[in-house]
């Protein structure tokens, strides 16, 4: 008779997950294949483990498994080879929970409309994980929310399974850090933080993630590794709060607020160079700090830097607009019945995500103005606010960047800030052009550039004397 071995700091699954994980044994469960969930599917199976997406939408689930990539960050290329080998599917089929080794929960955490937090999708997720839980799985939680979603949320839901956490199951939380259209940090070589409900939950979830990607930094609790993704994401958000309130002083002041910042940045000690612009985007900076600000207030604790600094990245479309309005006044002409173009929809550079951009703000403000709007991005084919939740949707299509189309316009309000754009050609064939973003300093062209805080010019006398 063999000699029975003691279970793992009394878990008597751990073991045997620890070797299916070393062996890539294990078979990973990705739920949600949006844009962290795809990406993520995709380099485990590049670790040399299979992956099944669980995925409610039927259309995203025959698209993946046909090798075709919904996701700007996943190229059909990488796609497809895993499809045709069966190393990766997907379906939305879930009783296949319970085939699972490991599951990474990647669905939504939006904010509802008085911002605070949205876990319906985690806990739909949770209660069908639930219903197929089976020992020595392994789950951890992806999706962004505020300190303590982990442990009074899901492990309720999983608990209903009538499993215990550390023993029967293995329960982590670990932050996305995605950063769409990023050419140098992806999913795998960004740094990921992870955290475990027990020292066995964090052993289960370290064993898996470090055969996944390249460097991991486990930390003592969900809750800790909870509070890293917002508080990452709050230091973002505030500090483009600072730079959007130094660009209305440089306004006020007339100094061109592109000089003093990167002037600021040759600093090599105590600075961190941020930009200012039309205002904050993303699916991450412009939401994730209010989970923090809605946990503590049912904490009796106000977080007054973050309230401050949305308030000021809240009123940067409305301050574009105003400049819009007033570069029209001064050629004698009201926004209403004017030709207005926003160039660059997109909520950053070289993505085709719209969510949270100031376009949708400026275009919105402009409509109500009376202004006759368009906008062109090549990343965004058609703009359809009908599932935002607008009174008053707005549907546009993309136009063409020609000269003919820049001719025909009143004013040209550059807000995204693509590379790839001929900023050259904006200015030769526009009339009046708003500049969110400096990138026309340096240029020259027959149209009348108005910058986001005005262009450099030096202190008239009076206000020297002032001073």
């Amino acid at each position: 008779m063999s000699e029975r071995k003691d279970p793992i700091n009394g878990s008597p699954h751990l073991e045997e997950f620890l070797r299916r994980a070393e062996e890539r044994e294990a078979l990973v469960g990705v739920v949600g294949l949006g844009y962290v969930g795809l990406p993520l599917a995709v380099e485990v199976c590049a670790s040399g483990f299979r992956c099944l997406g669980l995925e409610v939408s039927r259309e995203v689930v025959d698209r993946v498994n046909e090798g075709r990539s919904h996701v700007q960050d996943v190229a059909d290329e990488s796609l497809a080879p895993l499809a045709q080998s069966r190393r990766f599917q997907a379906t939305c089929d879930y009783s296949r929970l319970g085939e699972c080794d490991a599951l990474a929960i990647c669905v939504p955490t939006p904010l509802n409309k008085i911002k605070d937090p949205d876990l319906s999708y985690v806990a739909e997720a949770g209660k069908e994980i639930s219903r197929y839980l089976r020992p020595g799985q392994l789950v951890v939680l992806e999706s962004t929310t505020f300190p303590g979603t982990t442990r009074e949320v899901l492990l309720d839901l999983l608990q209903e399974s009538g499993l215990s956490p550390g023993r029967d199951f293995f329960l982590c939380y670990s932050p996305e850090r995605v950063d769409p259209g990023n050419k140098v940090w992806n999913t795998r070589n960004t740094p990921k933080v992870i955290g475990g409900l027990t020292p066995e939950c964090l052993r289960a979830g370290v064993a898996l993630y470090q055969a996944i990607f390249d460097q991991l930094v486990p930390v003592s609790s969900t809750e800790a590794a909870e509070l890293i993704k917002v508080y990452e994401n709050t230091f973002r958000m505030i500090n483009i709060a600072l730079a959007n309130e130094v660009a209305q002083v440089c306004e006020r002041l007339g100094v061109d607020v592109w000089e003093v910042i990167e002037a600021a940045a040759t600093k090599p000690f105590g600075f961190m160079k941020f930009t200012p612009g039309p205002g904050l985007g993303g699916h991450c900076v412009p939401l994730d700090p209010h989970y923090l600000s809605w946990k503590m207030r049912a904490l009796s604790f106000k977080t007054r830097m973050i309230e401050l600094a949305s308030e000021i990245n809240s009123e940067m479309p409305a301050f574009v607009v105003r400049k819009i309005s007033d570069a029209l006044n001064s050629e004698a002409k009201p926004v209403k019945g004017s030709r207005l173009l926003v160039v660059g929809a997109a909520y950053k550079p070289e993505v085709d995500d719209l969510r949270e951009s100031p376009a949708l703000e400026i275009l919105r403000l402009l409509r109500e103005m009376g202004g006759e709007i368009g906008y062109h991005d090549p990343y965004i084919p058609q703009i359809d606010t009908s599932t935002y939740g607008w009174s008053d949707p707005l549907r546009l299509e993309n136009s063409d960047l020609t000269p003919s189309t820049l001719e025909d316009q009143d004013a040209v309000v550059i807000v995204t800030h693509h590379g790839h754009l001929d900023y050259q050609m904006i200015l030769d064939n526009s009339r009046l052009v708003v500049d969110t973003r400096g990138v026309t300093r340096g240029l020259t062209g027959q149209a009348r550039v108005v910058a986001l805080a005005g262009q450099s010019r030096p202190l008239d006398s009076r206000r020297k004397s002032a001073v």
